[in-house]
């Protein structure tokens, strides 16, 4: 019988308590690479979201039946067949999107979230707290990168899910884009001023120096 408090642990706690990227500094690369668009940011939270929880539920399925040597092996297989699921998926029913991902859908193969859960939650918890945990650390990477991708696009062109929010300068608007937040290193400053307005919030989070 799977237990409801830890349940609830799993699931809300990379929300804000233990956010990978916030607290962990885990899955920057894709944070900073898909972030241009709202859109990319939701549909890359979906894939990880997926990925991590089906992961970690197979993976705790056979945990008694996987040698410690191959352990990683194992993992990286499990990872890879649903990443390859995933990425098929996106290419039959949103080829855009896909085309806008590149090669970042693919490299959720070795996205640190998502093999830091399969080692260190899944291969040692049943399955249901296991997939409720991927599912928590999942929302929690997806909250940061749809905050950084709604500001992003919203000072960087002015739109959202690519419809006019802002009306441009160049178009009678008022509104005069800020083409620095469609740069890489925009993201690294949205994502720095996310960390300390969460451990503003949480005092406790703030590493001892």
């Amino acid at each position: 019988m799977a237990d409801s408090k830890e349940i609830k642990r799993v699931l809300l706690g990379p929300l804000l308590d233990n956010n990978p990227i916030a607290l962990q500094v885990l899955g920057i690369c894709s944070a900073l690479a898909v972030t241009t668009k709202l859109e990319t940011a939701l549909v890359m939270t979906m894939a990880v979201t997926l990925v991590t929880a089906f992961s970690s539920f197979f993976i705790s399925l056979i945990r008694h039946y996987i040698p410690s040597s191959v352990r990683i092996i194992v993992q990286m297989a499990i990872i890879a067949s649903l990443v390859i699921v995933v990425d098929q998926i996106l290419q039959a029913y949103a080829y855009e999107i896909s085309k806008q991902l590149s090669v970042f859908v693919g490299l959720i193969i070795t996205n640190c979230i998502v093999m830091g859960r399969a080692e260190a939650y899944a291969m040692k918890s049943p399955p249901i707290e296991s997939f409720m945990d991927g599912i928590g650390n999942g929302l929690g990477y997806g909250v940061i990168l749809v905050l950084v991708g709604f500001l992003r696009e919203l000072f960087g062109s002015g739109k959202l899910f690519g419809i006019t929010v802002m009306e441009s300068v160049q178009n009678g608007g008022w509104y005069q884009p800020n083409g620095l937040f469609l740069l890489a290193p925009s993201a690294f400053f949205i994502i720095g001023m996310l960390i300390w307005g969460l451990r503003t919030l949480k005092p406790a989070q703030v590493e001892k120096g």
